[in-house]
């Protein structure tokens, strides 16, 4: 969990420590319209303000948040991740052009598609960002015959890092997306519709 840097004090850490940072932690979901208004502020606003001004105060953490009654959303944030495991630094970008394509996986476009599918569709739009597709692809994509010993469910490629995902956001209890935790604690103050002037006025009175 973050911890502010007021209370660095409580790091016990042999070496040498990071500095303390303030942290927002933005939980979104993929397939979620303010979810998707909130991160294209932050990516092409927030963070080239916090770039100029506060790049030793704060960090922003993408915490990815599965709405589980859109059965998509767990297709894309499985993409998500699979990007995280071959290509890190592409994490963000892929993420600001799965927003841009959001509505391509909003339920009445994917419920005719075979899963397989529509993993195809999202290891494509992960080689548009310079992404191995085929790596993508191999890591989503869920075989149609039984696996060693007969398992039948054991899912993909990317299964036991999202439910560590989905463990670690189920301890803050976060429900709606988006969410914003700053430095652990829920701030009900910050919305989706927060603009760019809004959000550098919430940054001059709480990034000291």
């Amino acid at each position: 969990m973050a911890l502010a840097p007021k209370f660095a004090g409580q790091k016990l850490s042999a070496g040498v420590s990071p500095p303390a940072l303030h942290t927002l932690e933005l939980y979104l979901d993929y397939v979620c319209p303010f979810s998707k208004k909130m991160f294209q502020t932050v990516y092409s606003s927030v963070y080239p303000l916090i770039s100029q001004h506060y790049t030793s105060k704060v960090q922003i953490i993408f915490r990815q948040q599965i709405q589980p009654w859109h059965p998509s959303s767990t297709l894309v944030h499985e993409a998500a991740v699979a990007v995280l495991k071959t290509s890190p630094d592409k994490f963000f970008p892929f993420s600001a052009s799965l927003f841009e394509k959001q509505t391509e996986y909003f339920d009445v476009n994917v419920v005719h598609e075979p899963r397989n599918e529509t993993y195809k569709r999202l290891a494509k739009l992960a080689g548009s960002q310079g992404v191995d597709e085929e790596r993508i692809y191999d890591l989503l994509k869920v075989d149609d015959k039984p696996g060693e010993g007969g398992s039948m469910n054991s899912g993909n490629g990317v299964t036991d890092d999202l439910k560590l995902l989905v463990k670690a956001a189920r301890l803050t209890g976060v429900h709606v997306t988006p969410t914003v935790l700053f430095n652990g604690v829920v701030e009900n103050s910050i919305s989706s519709s927060f603009t760019k002037d809004q959000w550098e006025d919430w940054m001059k009175k709480n990034v000291a």
